[in-house]
């Protein structure tokens, strides 16, 4: 991993090295930068593939550059498919150069892996983005040219101001992250996943190469073929990203994803050691005991990290303003944690599961709405719609069954947090029911033209966008370099993933219990107790350390500077978040008020 600015255009030499050392931390091997000019570009190298100086960038290559962040998995393959040249390393980034010389942008079909790049060709600068988001880059047009960089803190000193940018705040209490292109900074805007950007002669334009379900649907309708194939997939998967010399690790929870990667990885010669965050205070959301089970299963090496109330007070304010924008996740804190711990221990690499449950109907509430999806077959709802109009109720539930019988879009990610009626009852400004599809549009509409009609496609594709693109990648990416490590996600293989979403809808739900493929492939792996535990994921007590250290309160206080919500639904909200409920609701105003606190009052 590492991390990519520059500057096309007009720029002051010292601020430009300025901005980049804010992104130092995601690179503690080999910090370089090439100056001409209008153009300023550097990298920060976090060496995985090809550890000698040769391989550092920016990488020149004839009349290119380019800086480039993440892994291509394939890049042996690629040298072999190329023209027959002298290679002067053994790196992907040299093979990215190449495969542009040869094939044009158009390269980037061919890769498989996780990136994030700015390469420059004459006076021409592509920044591209991988298909599903594992790397972010963001950008900042001015008369004078473009800044890039890998996080938000290296292209804020180039705002002539901080400003809220209101699309970011509307879909950031939405869907739990702001919706690309946007960021809480104006003027500031986000690749999205399987996306590229071209700036030439002072204008931006954008290209699609990919999004899920763009493989045509109903390919796979037999199970012993799916189950084949979701192996063979999957073992190649696991094994490109075991592909590297440097010490690799695991994040292992006590569910199945996790077990499952170090199971194969496991029968693939590979025992990695293991890491597990527990809670000192509140053992029901620990997993440690579930972990080092699965572990002593497989054999492998497994470490604890234990959090408690001190370790949340004494980092939560660090961890946010790291995050640059707001990120409503309460696992990052953790997750940072834990991923410091493994960094400490030598590691470089460091592998988790964000994907499968998106992939493999993970989720208990994908099968709540295909139920409620059934309402609207009925012929007789009239009374039914008139009720719930007459009935509101703060409760989403109450929503969802509205949206039935008002022919609206049901499903709007797994991470819909406030509702457009919640928001409206909240926020002093008015907003419209469905205010918030704007931000789904574009993605409704490759899934209207994707040929893909069953409900359960559309739930993952847009999960897969932005709950997982927008939401945990962000959160992995960010807490990930943080502490230099690269972090690897074999779920997110995009020939798994187009397999996967190929497979019949009616196969994939299978019996309606979560992850019916998984579990059916994972009895070759893994013991019964261990593929049938339940779900707890990345639960942790965010909402009564919260309460306990009395920051809570700064939802409170921010507001009364800024009058952004109204003061008696704000502490509805807040009480009820005292009894335990609308508990990710209250961290969200949290991380949002921390924000505005420090950028704008």
């Amino acid at each position: 991993m590492c991390g990519v600015f520059g500057i096309v255009g007009e720029y002051c030499s010292a601020k430009a090295h300025a901005a980049f050392a804010t992104l130092q931390h995601r690179g503690r091997d080999n910090s370089k930068v090439i100056e001409a000019p209008g153009v300023f570009l550097g990298h920060h190298r976090l060496a995985i593939t090809d550890l000698h100086p040769r391989a550092h960038q920016p990488m020149r290559c004839g009349n290119l550059l380019l800086s480039f962040n993440g892994e291509i998995y394939n890049h042996r393959a690629l040298r072999k498919a190329l023209p027959p040249q002298t290679w002067e390393t053994s790196s992907d980034a040299e093979v990215i150069l190449a495969a542009y010389a040869e094939w044009g942008i158009d390269c980037v079909e061919q890769f498989e892996g996780m990136f994030a790049f700015a390469l420059l060709d004459g006076d021409t600068l592509y920044l591209v983005r991988d298909r599903f988001g594992e790397k972010s880059l963001f950008y900042h047009l001015s008369p004078t040219g473009i800044v890039f960089a890998s996080e938000i803190k290296a292209i804020k000193p180039f705002l002539s101001s901080v400003r809220l940018n209101e699309d970011a705040l509307h879909s950031y209490l939405s869907f739990l992250a702001p919706t690309p292109p946007h960021t809480f900074y104006q003027g500031i805007t986000k690749l999205q996943s399987g996306e590229y950007v071209c700036f030439q002669h002072g204008q931006i334009s954008q290209q699609s190469y990919y999004y899920p379900l763009a493989t045509p649907p109903n390919i796979i309708a037999e199970q012993t073929t799916a189950l084949e194939i979701i192996e063979t997939k999957l073992q190649h998967s696991i094994q490109t990203r075991l592909d590297t010399t440097v010490p690799v690790a695991v994040l292992l929870s006590g569910g199945l994803d996790s077990a499952m990667i170090c199971a194969i990885a496991a029968q693939q010669g590979k025992k990695l050691p293991v890491f597990t965050l527990g809670y000192a205070e509140y053992p029901a959301y620990d997993e440690c005991s579930n972990a080092k089970a699965t572990a002593d299963y497989l054999g492998l090496e497994h470490t604890a990290v234990i959090m408690g109330q001190q370790d949340f007070e004494a980092n939560i304010d660090q961890l946010l303003t790291h995050l640059d924008e707001p990120l409503n996740d309460p696992a990052a804190l953790p997750l940072s944690l834990l991923l410091q711990k493994i960094a400490a221990e030598g590691f470089k690499v460091v592998l988790s599961g964000e994907g499968s449950d998106e992939l493999f109907l993970g989720y208990r509430q994908y099968f709540e709405f295909l139920d409620i999806e059934n309402a609207a077959q009925l012929q007789h709802k009239n009374w039914l719609k008139n009720y719930f109009h007459a009935h509101f109720s703060l409760q989403r539930e109450w929503e969802w069954y509205k949206r039935i019988f008002d022919n609206s879009l049901l499903f709007r990610t797994s991470g819909e947090n406030f509702t457009d009626l919640q928001q409206n009852q909240i926020l002093r400004r008015n907003v419209k029911d469905n205010h918030s599809l704007q931000y789904l549009a574009p993605y409704l509409a490759k899934y209207h033209a994707s040929g893909h009609a069953h409900p359960a496609q559309w739930y993952s594709m847009i999960d897969l966008s932005l709950f997982v693109g927008e939401h945990f990648l962000t959160k992995l990416d960010r807490v990930s370099m943080a502490h230099t490590l690269e972090a690897r996600t074999p779920f997110l293989d995009h020939h798994l993933a187009n397999s996967v979403l190929s497979i019949t809808p009616q196969l994939r739900i299978g019996d309606g219990q979560t992850k019916s493929l998984l579990k059916q492939l994972a009895r070759s792996y893994l013991s019964e107790p261990i593929i049938s535990r339940r779900k707890k994921g990345f639960a942790n007590p965010y909402l009564e350390w919260l309460i306990a250290s009395k920051r809570i309160e700064l939802i409170r206080s921010v507001n009364a500077k800024t009058g952004l919500f109204h003061t008696q639904a704000l502490d509805d909200y807040i009480a009820l978040g005292r009894r335990g409920k609308f508990k990710q609701h209250i961290w969200g105003l949290y991380v949002l008020s921390h924000w505005l606190d420090r950028e704008l009052l």
